[in-house]
C-alpha cells in the first residue's frame, strides 16, 4: 500500500512539474518603419517545430516547454530577430527592414548611388553569383541575368564570349563593350579571375553610360573586385572539379549509309572501306575533358589598412584533342587610411595564359568560325581509317579533305600571355562634403605566340595508308613566331561635391580624363627548323628563307566631364552629364565631341496621396536622353598613305615597269566617330512588402552617322571603287520586361523567381548615298547577308526555295530557265522573283530574316531550405535565323552527309518538299540552309549543402559548402546543326561553318573558410 501511494505521489510531481514548464507566450511583432503591426510574420519555438503566425493586427499566441527557449521572428523584407523568453510572458517585438536591391549601393561612372536613386538604365550582379560558373569570363556567367543584354558564347578554351548591349548599333565598327576595372578601361577581361569581383554594374542606356562619351555607344560594364575589411585574417579556399563534353553533335553517315548516298548522288559505287572502317571522326578528335579551378584567398586588416590577396588557377582542357588552357592569376587590393582625411588604395593583379593548339590546328578566322579540323571531321568519309599501326589513313587519296587526326598531329601552335593591370588612388576629404580623387591605372600585356608545321614525308605500304598526303603533304617543317605589346594607362582627377540643404540633395561631380594607348607587334617566320621543341627558334632555320612582318598603333585621349545628381525629398530626381572627348585618333577638325544626357525620375511611392494605398511599396517612373560614342575605328581612318616600289608600265606590257608609287586607298578627311542617341522610359515598381519587384524598360537608340561605303568615281587610285565615310543610319527599339519574386515561407524555407525578357527590333534607316553591305560568303555561294535600307544589320539574303521538281513532267511545266542550276526531279524549285523567267543566283534573291533575335530571356530560380541551397538559369532567344554555313560547303559528292539527310532525302518514293535528292553539293545560297535559331537552355543547376557553425567549431572552420553542378546541362534547339549561339561581325553572323562545339560540364566543388 505505501508503495503505491509513493508511486502516486511521484507521478503527481512529474505532472505538477510539466504543467510548471509548460505555458503560453503572447506578443506583437511591429514594423519599425511605421509601428504598425505585421500581419503573417512566422514566430517560431528555435529548435522545435512549434510555431505560430501573427494574426491581421500582428498579435500571436506560442505555446513553450522552457523558460531558455528563443523565438525566431521571420517575415519577408525584415530582419531575422531572436528573442530570450525567460520569464517574460508577453512580447513587443520589432522587425527592422532588411536592405532591398533598391537600397543598395551601385558602382555607377566615377562613384556611386543608390539604386533608387538612379535615374539611367543599370543593372548589377553579385560576384557570388557569376562565381557559380565553372567559366573563363565573368560576362559568361551573366547570360540571362540582366535584360537588354545578349551574350554569345562559344565552347573553346580561353575564349572571350560576345556582348550586344540593345542590339547591334554598328555595321563597321566594333561592338565590344567597354569594361572599367577598378577604374581601368579594358576591352577584354579574360585576365580578371571571377572569384576577385564583389560586383558587375551595367551601363545600359545612354544616360547613364554618357558619362564615358565616346566609349559608351556598345554598353559599359563596371567591375569591382574584393576588398579586405578590418579583423582578423580570413583565409578562403574554393573549387571545383568536373569533366567537359560536347553537348550537341550532328549524327554523321556510318560507312554503309556513306555508301548509299554517294552511290544515289554520283552514280559510282565509293570503294570498300578501307580495313573494314567505320570511322566516326569525331569520335576520333574529341574527348571527355577535365576541368579544374583552385581559388585561395587571405584577407584582414586592423583600423589604418586592409589587404586582400588572392591566387587563383584555372586549367581546362578542351573537347577537342591537344587543346588546353591554363591560367595563373595573382591579385592583391589595399586600402591605407593614412589620416582621417586620406585614403590611400592600390589593387594590383597579374594573370598568365597558355593557351596549347588554340589556334592553328583548328583555324579560328576572325568570325569565330573553325576551320581545318573540325570541318574535316564533318566531310572526311567514314571508310577511310583515322590511324592503322601508327600511320594516317590517306583520306586526301579519295577527296580532297585532310584526315583530322592528323590535323590536330601535324602542328603545335603555343600562345602565351602575361598581364600586369592595376591602378592606385588618392582620396582627400579636407571637410565632410568635399571628396577629391586621383587615380591612376595602367594595363601591360606581352603575348608569345609559336607555330610550328612538322614535315610529314613517309609513305605507307601499297600508298594505301601514309603519315601525310596529298593536300596534307608537307616536305619542310616551318616554325612561325609573333611578339605583340600592348600598354594602356588613364589617368582621372576628379571633385565631388556632396551636400545635402533641407529636402534637397546634391551630389555634383567634376573632373578630367587622359589615356593613352600603345600596342606594337612583330612577326617572323623560317622553314626547315628542328623538330625539337627546344631547338624552335628563328635562328635554327634556314636564313633565305626568313620572312618578317611587324605593324603597331598609337593614340592618345584627353576628356572633361561633369556629372550633376539632385534629389528633392526624396520624390523628384534628376541626373544631368556631359562629357567632352578630344582624340588623337581623328582629323582635327572632329578632334573633339560633346556627349550630354538628362535623366529624370517621380518616385510615386514617396507622395503624400500615396501613403495610406497598400499596393506599392515601391512606384518610380523615370524618363533619359542622351548622347554616346563609338571610337573603334581604325587610327589612321583620315590620313592618306602612298604606297611606293609599285610597278608602272610606261609604254605597255612589252615595256618593263618602272618603280612609282601609288594612292590605293581613298579616304574621307572629314571622318568621324559614330555618334548613338538615344531615348529611354521606364517604371520601377515593389509590390507586396517588397516580394515582387520588377521594372519595365522602353528604349529608342538611333545611330545618324554611321560608318558605310560610299561610291566614287573610278578615275583614281587601284581601288577607287568606294569610301568609307559617316553615312549610315541603324535604329535599335525595344522593350525590357523585369520581374522580382522572393519568399520566405518560415525559418527554414526561402525562395526566389526572378525573369527577363528583352524584345528588340534592328532596322537599316538610312545609308545616305552609302552602298548596302554583301558579306558572308561560304564556299562557292558567294555573299549570304545583305545589311540595307529597312532590314535588320546582317540580313540573309539568299534565292527562296519553293519545293521540290517531283517528275521530268514537273520540270518541263516550269517555264523558268534555271541559267546553268541543276532542273531535274529531285532538285529544289527556286522563286523567281522579278519574274522575268530567267532564276538569276544574284537578282532573284530574298531576304530570309537575321541572326538578330527577336526576343531573348533568362529565367532564375533558387531555394534555400535549411542547410540546403539550389540554384537554375535558364537562358534562350526566339525569331532569329541562323544558316547552315558547313552544310553549304558541301562542294563534293565524296564529302560525308549527315544522317539524317540520308534517311530525309527526296526519292520517288518519297516526295518531300522540303530535302532535296542525294546530290553532290554546290547548291546555291538558300532558304534551305536558313534555320530557326531559336532555343532554351538550362545554363546552369547547382544544388549545395552548407554545413552550420556548430558542426565546424571543432575544427576551427567557419564556413564550409559542399556542392555539385551542371553547365549547359539540356538544350532545346530547331536548328539541324551543332549550335545556334553563332558570333561574328556585324554583317557577318549567324553562320556555322564549323565552329567549336557548345560544352556541358559536370563538376563538384567545395568552399572553406577559416
Amino acid at each position: 500500500m505505501r508503495i503505491k501511494l509513493l508511486l502516486c505521489f511521484c507521478l503527481l510531481v512529474f505532472s505538477l512539474d510539466l504543467t510548471a514548464q509548460e505555458r503560453i507566450v503572447t506578443g506583437k511583432v511591429t514594423s519599425k518603419d511605421d509601428s504598425q503591426g505585421v500581419p503573417g510574420a512566422n514566430v517560431v519555438v528555435q529548435g522545435t517545430t512549434r510555431g505560430a503566425t501573427t494574426d491581421v493586427d500582428g498579435n500571436f499566441k506560442i505555446t513553450i516547454d522552457a523558460a531558455d527557449q528563443t523565438l525566431v521572428v521571420t517575415f519577408i523584407g525584415y530582419k531575422t530577430q531572436t528573442v530570450p523568453i525567460g520569464a517574460q510572458s508577453s512580447f513587443n517585438i520589432v522587425l527592422e527592414p532588411e536592405a532591398t536591391d533598391l537600397q543598395e549601393v551601385v558602382v555607377v561612372g566615377y562613384g556611386t548611388q543608390k539604386k533608387s536613386d538612379i535615374t539611367g538604365a543599370t543593372a548589377s550582379i553579385k560576384g557570388e553569383e557569376l562565381s557559380k560558373q565553372p567559366v573563363l569570363t565573368a560576362t559568361q556567367a551573366m547570360q540571362g541575368k540582366v535584360a537588354g543584354i545578349q551574350i554569345i558564347t562559344s565552347g573553346q578554351p580561353g575564349s572571350s564570349p560576345q556582348i550586344r548591349v540593345r542590339g547591334v548599333s554598328t555595321a563597321f565598327a566594333n561592338t565590344t563593350s567597354l569594361f572599367v576595372v577598378d577604374g581601368v578601361l579594358t576591352d577584354d577581361i579574360s585576365n580578371i579571375n571571377t572569384a576577385d569581383i564583389i560586383d558587375m554594374t551595367v551601363l545600359k542606356d545612354a544616360s547613364a553610360s554618357a558619362i564615358y562619351g565616346s566609349r559608351g555607344a556598345n554598353g559599359v560594364i563596371i567591375i569591382t573586385t574584393r576588398k579586405g575589411v578590418s579583423g582578423k585574417m580570413k583565409v578562403t579556399y574554393n573549387t571545383q572539379i568536373g569533366f567537359r563534353q560536347a553537348a550537341n553533335l550532328v549524327p554523321m553517315a556510318n560507312s554503309a549509309e556513306y555508301a548509299n548516298y554517294v552511290q544515289a548522288s554520283t552514280g559510282l559505287v565509293p570503294p570498300a572501306p578501307q580495313n573494314n572502317a567505320n570511322t566516326n571522326w569525331y569520335g576520333t578528335i574529341l574527348r571527355n575533358a577535365l576541368e579544374q579551378t583552385h581559388n585561395i584567398s587571405f584577407s584582414g586588416g586592423g583600423d589604418k589598412s586592409t589587404y586582400l590577396f588572392n591566387v587563383g588557377y584555372m586549367n581546362d582542357q578542351g573537347i577537342i584533342l591537344d587543346n588546353t588552357f591554363k591560367r595563373l592569376t595573382l591579385r592583391l587590393n589595399s586600402e591605407y587610411f593614412v589620416t582621417d582625411q586620406i585614403k590611400l588604395g592600390v589593387q594590383a593583379s597579374y594573370s598568365n595564359s597558355i593557351n596549347q593548339n588554340g589556334f592553328n590546328n583548328i583555324n579560328i578566322d576572325p568570325n569565330g568560325n573553325v576551320g581545318g579540323v573540325y570541318n574535316d571531321a564533318y566531310r572526311a568519309a567514314p571508310i577511310i581509317p583515322s590511324q592503322v599501326n601508327g600511320l594516317y589513313g590517306n583520306t586526301s587519296v579519295y577527296q580532297n579533305v585532310g584526315n583530322p587526326l592528323l590535323d590536330l598531329n601535324s602542328n603545335s601552335a603555343k600562345v602565351n600571355n602575361n598581364r600586369l593591370q592595376g591602378s592606385t588612388y588618392l582620396q582627400y576629404k579636407p571637410v565632410s562634403w568635399l571628396s577629391l580623387k586621383s587615380s591612376i591605372g595602367a594595363d601591360w600585356q606581352n603575348t608569345l605566340s609559336r607555330l610550328y608545321d612538322y614535315a610529314f614525308t613517309a609513305i605507307g605500304p601499297g600508298n594505301v595508308f601514309l603519315t601525310a598526303g596529298g593536300n596534307q603533304l608537307n616536305n619542310i617543317s616551318d616554325l612561325n613566331v609573333q611578339n605583340s605589346q600592348t600598354f594602356r594607362w588613364v589617368w582621372d582627377n576628379t571633385a565631388t561635391v556632396t551636400k545635402k540643404i533641407d529636402k534637397h540633395d546634391f551630389t555634383f561631380l567634376a573632373g578630367t580624363t587622359a589615356e593613352r594607348y600603345f600596342t606594337q607587334l612583330f612577326s617572323g617566320s623560317r622553314n626547315n627548323v628542328p623538330p625539337d621543341p627546344s631547338l624552335w627558334y628563328l635562328d635554327n632555320g634556314n636564313a633565305n628563307s626568313s620572312q618578317n612582318t611587324g605593324n603597331g598603333d598609337e593614340w592618345t585621349r584627353n576628356s572633361y566631364l561633369a556629372r550633376l545628381n539632385y534629389g528633392y525629398d526624396g520624390k523628384y530626381l534628376l541626373t544631368a552629364t556631359v562629357r567632352r572627348d578630344g582624340s588623337s585618333r581623328l582629323p582635327t577638325q572632329n578632334r573633339w565631341q560633346n556627349y550630354p544626357s538628362v535623366g529624370a525620375a517621380w518616385v510615386l511611392s514617396n507622395e503624400t496621396f500615396m501613403q495610406k494605398q497598400q499596393i506599392f511599396d515601391l512606384l518610380k517612373i523615370r524618363a533619359s536622353y542622351g548622347k554616346v560614342g563609338n571610337d573603334q575605328i581604325p587610327t589612321n581612318s583620315f590620313t592618306q598613305t602612298v604606297t611606293q616600289n609599285q610597278a608602272y608600265p610606261f609604254s605597255g606590257y612589252l615595256t618593263p615597269a618602272v618603280p612609282g608609287s601609288l594612292i590605293q586607298v581613298i579616304i574621307d578627311p572629314h571622318i568621324t566617330w559614330e555618334v548613338t542617341t538615344e531615348y529611354d522610359l521606364a517604371v520601377e515598381f515593389a509590390l507586396i512588402r517588397s516580394k515582387l519587384s520588377g521594372e519595365i524598360n522602353y528604349y529608342n537608340k538611333q545611330l545618324n552617322n554611321g560608318i558605310d561605303k560610299v561610291p566614287i568615281s573610278g578615275t583614281v587610285g587601284a581601288n577607287p571603287a568606294t569610301i568609307i565615310s559617316n553615312v549610315m543610319g541603324i535604329q535599335n527599339k525595344g522593350l525590357e520586361i523585369v520581374l522580382n519574386w522572393k519568399d520566405r515561407i518560415n525559418e527554414n524555407f526561402s525562395y526566389t523567381i526572378s525573369g527577363n525578357v528583352t524584345f528588340n527590333r534592328n532596322q537599316v534607316t538610312a545609308l545616305n548615298n552609302g552602298q548596302n553591305i554583301y558579306d558572308g560568303g561560304v564556299g562557292a555561294q558567294s555573299f549570304i547577308t545583305n545589311t540595307d535600307i529597312g532590314h535588320p544589320v546582317g540580313s540573309f539574303y539568299v534565292l527562296k526555295t519553293i519545293g521540290v521538281f517531283n517528275s521530268a513532267a514537273d520540270v518541263a511545266a516550269s517555264n523558268v530557265n534555271y541559267s546553268g542550276l541543276s532542273k531535274a526531279p529531285g532538285s529544289f524549285k527556286y522563286l523567281d522573283k522579278n519574274g522575268d523567267g530567267i532564276l538569276d543566283p544574284t537578282a532573284d534573291r530574298v531576304f530570309a530574316g537575321s541572326y538578330q533575335p527577336v526576343a531573348y530571356y533568362g529565367i532564375n530560380l533558387g531555394a534555400k531550405y535549411r542547410n540546403w541551397d539550389f540554384g537554375t538559369n535558364i537562358y534562350g532567344n526566339a525569331g532569329n535565323n541562323v544558316y547552315n554555313g558547313k552544310r553549304a560547303a558541301r562542294t563534293q559528292g565524296t564529302d560525308n552527309i549527315e544522317r539524317a539527310l540520308v534517311y530525309n532525302r527526296w526519292t520517288p518514293s518519297n516526295l518531300t518538299q522540303t530535302q532535296p535528292a542525294a546530290n553532290t553539293g554546290s547548291l546555291p545560297a538558300s532558304t534551305y540552309f536558313v534555320e530557326s535559331g531559336s532555343f532554351v537552355r538550362i545554363n546552369n543547376l547547382t544544388i549545395g549543402y552548407t554545413f552550420n557553425g556548430e558542426q565546424l567549431k571543432r575544427m576551427r572552420i567557419s564556413n564550409l559548402r559542399l556542392f555539385a553542378m551542371s553547365q549547359n546541362l539540356f538544350t532545346y534547339k530547331k536548328y539541324s546543326g551543332f549550335t545556334s549561339e553563332l558570333p561574328g561581325s556585324p554583317t557577318n553572323s549567324g553562320i556555322e561553318t564549323g565552329t567549336y562545339p557548345t560544352t556541358r560540364t559536370v563538376a563538384v566543388g567545395v568552399n572553406l573558410g577559416f
